[in-house]
């Protein structure tokens, strides 16, 4: 399996290339030259760990496949997901919950990012690469703390996290600042997370930040879902859920399912459009989006506009106006890099683009999309819980919320519940009709009294772990930062 860039097509790397490098050196984003063709019966019975295997081999063919099956096994199992790996849950008739929260950081993202390190380490000695990797880590809440954690301790490595200066909940960043290790740094940045997330692509396309680099033997890469060996491994909790749901008599083989996702940067929506691309029979996917609403629009109009207001919500994650991900799919539509080119240029240059009503109409074949404000969210957390007795975060709520307004005669639907409500528990709390403590380990404590759902013990700790990293840096530093780590 071959990859190129979405803004270059001539250039082709392999998959140990694509995840050592991030992103490629003209700016764009590593995509697969084509879509492995499954079919679902060959996953059914299989664990987590299986499905894991099985759809890395059909994309990291130049992984030894020994290496990936002892791999998976390793970081999916039953101690590091507490034998929740892929969790349905249901919540109604025809609707469940993929928890992908039972992870080591409590967020979806430690699908990926537990996995990752391996990969990376495995991609520098399938190459013959010695030099020191400096990783640069753009966060919106979650993927930094899971970054983190997945590679801390690691030889050769150094991680640098960044983060938007009071844009995440006081739980994420009480999980980045406590962090342990000696080669890891975690930095506020003054701004949005789409200023963080612009510095770090900064940064990567800095020839003279990556000259100074090489002449120490230290080379950048990235553990956002702009790298590949991100986005991958997010592919198998789509397989496996629907093997789930069939396997369970819930449907039939081959029944279509719809799956609704709370998405930001697009990654974890866009693995889902892999899965259908393989042949799995997903209906729609459904993206939600909270008042930052600009991938709503987007899909709604075809018009990407960055000239708008940006709110922060309680729903942090998916407090972002620029979607990187969306890039991928752009190429997979069109297959013409150098429209994508054009479209990732106009919006740094004009904070805008527009795309054709039939590439507009390929894209609404595929995905559906709504939104959610605050006050809906709040109100969809009280209502699941006392309807329901099913308990969930901000972000998993808004895609409830939207799903609702999107349910067809009660169709299947799979809702990504991405994050552990007690990373938020001062806003679940509220909507619930609680008052609300300014301490949030306080807000835990009330919340598990009100509901009875167990407090992660990796967020209980943080209450005793000393803080480590306080420093908060502008956006254009860093890449000074990243030559200094």
């Amino acid at each position: 399996m071959q990859y190129t860039s979405t803004r270059d097509h001539t250039k082709c790397v392999s998959a140990s290339q694509a995840i050592l490098q991030g992103i490629s050196p003209d700016g764009g984003l590593y995509v697969p030259t084509e879509f492995p063709q499954v079919s679902p019966e060959e996953f059914y019975g299989l664990t987590y760990p299986q499905t894991a295997e099985k759809v890395l081999r059909l994309y990291l063919t130049d992984y030894d496949p020994a290496f990936l099956k002892q791999v998976t096994e390793q970081v999916y199992s039953a101690e590091n997901f507490g034998g929740k790996a892929g969790f349905l849950a249901p919540v109604e008739e025809n609707l469940w919950a993929l928890e992908l929260w039972h992870g080591p950081t409590c967020a979806f993202k430690d699908y990926a990012l537990q996995l990752m390190p391996h990969l990376l380490l495995q991609a520098k000695k399938n190459l013959g690469v010695s030099q020191t990797t400096k990783i640069l880590v753009a966060t919106s809440g979650d993927t930094g703390k899971a970054a983190l954690a997945g590679y801390a301790g690691l030889p050769g490595i150094r991680i640098a996290v960044f983060y938007p200066n009071a844009g995440t909940s006081e739980i994420q960043r009480l999980q980045m600042a406590t962090q342990e290790g000696e080669n890891v740094a975690v930095y506020a940045v003054s701004g949005n997370f789409d200023d963080t997330q612009t510095g770090v692509k900064r940064a990567f396309a800095d020839s003279a930040l990556t000259n100074a680099l090489a002449e120490k033997g230290e080379a950048l890469s990235s553990a956002n879902s702009i790298n590949w060996g991100r986005l991958v491994p997010q592919i198998v909790y789509y397989f496996y859920s629907y093997a789930k749901l069939v396997e369970s008599g819930s449907i039939v083989s081959g029944a279509p399912v719809r799956y609704c996702v709370p998405t930001g940067n697009f990654g974890d929506i866009l693995a889902g459009y892999y899965a259908k691309r393989m042949g799995f029979p997903i209906e729609k996917l459904i993206c939600a989006s909270n008042k930052n609403k600009i991938l709503t629009d987007f899909l709604t109009t075809g018009v990407y506009d960055i000239h708008r207001d940006f709110y922060k919500t309680t729903s942090p994650s998916m407090d972002i106006l620029i979607s990187s991900n969306l890039e991928r799919l752009l190429y997979h539509v069109t297959q013409d890099d150098n429209a994508v080119k054009n479209w990732m240029d106009s919006l740094v240059k004009e904070k805008a683009y527009t795309v054709s009503k039939e590439v507009l109409s390929a894209i609404q074949a595929v995905f559906d999309c709504g939104c959610a404000e605050d006050a809906q969210g709040s109100e969809e957390i009280r209502m699941r819980y006392e309807q329901d007795h099913y308990l969930c975060d901000t972000h998993t709520a808004v895609a409830l919320y939207t799903m609702r307004g999107k349910a067809k005669e009660k169709a299947p639907c799979v809702v990504l519940s991405t994050a552990s409500p007690y990373k938020f528990p001062c806003a679940v709390l509220h909507a619930l009709g609680r008052e609300v403590p300014s301490d949030e380990f306080e807000a835990m404590r009330l919340l598990h009294e009100k509901t009875g759902v167990p407090i992660p013990q990796s967020l209980a700790v943080l209450r005793e772990k000393a803080i480590r990293f306080t420093d908060v840096i502008e956006p254009e530093m860093i890449a000074k930062t990243a030559l200094s780590l």
